[in-house]
């Protein structure tokens, strides 16, 4: 049986990786609007690995007997000041979630719960190349933002190619 305060952690985590989606789903939407249409594709893909994440935790939890506890999930964020500053959010937050999967890992250590440990181990790697893929994005938008447009619309063609 899974602890109680593992159990949660976890619900709380699940229902952040479902704001997690709409916030990708939510950036995807400035893309169109701006005519960025790879870079919304690029989200839109984002927002799809964001839901699995969540679901990846809600089967956990179901597998594991525990009660599952979907609650509100907020508005996120509806525009940006440019693309870079949205895949610049977008980084922030992988960064800031990679911590919340810290501190996951550091409470199933601390309630010796291996199985969870176990099972954050997925997450942990997962973050690893979330923040990778994310921030380089961040540093194309950063070089093509000094070639102009030109070079802009050569970033959201390769971005829709993710």
């Amino acid at each position: 049986m899974i602890n109680d305060k593992m159990t949660k952690a976890l619900n709380v985590q699940m229902n952040k990786e479902f704001y997690n989606s709409r916030l990708y789903l939510s950036m995807a939407t400035f893309f169109h609007d701006i005519n960025m249409d790879g870079a919304a594709s690029w989200m839109e893909k984002q927002a799809e690995e964001e839901t699995e994440h969540a679901m990846k935790l809600y089967n956990y939890l179901k597998d594991r007997g525990a009660r599952i506890l979907l609650t509100e999930v907020p508005a996120p964020p509806t525009s940006w000041a440019s693309p870079l500053a949205a895949f610049e959010d977008a980084y922030k937050h992988e960064c800031d979630v990679t911590k919340e999967i810290d501190d996951l890992v550091e409470l199933a250590r601390s309630l010796k719960d291996n199985a969870t440990l176990n099972f954050l181990q997925w997450f942990v790697d997962e973050q690893v190349e979330e923040e990778a893929s994310t921030d380089a994005v961040v540093q194309k938008l950063k070089m093509a933002s000094q070639g102009g447009h030109c070079a802009l619309f050569f970033m959201d063609r390769m971005l829709g190619e993710r």
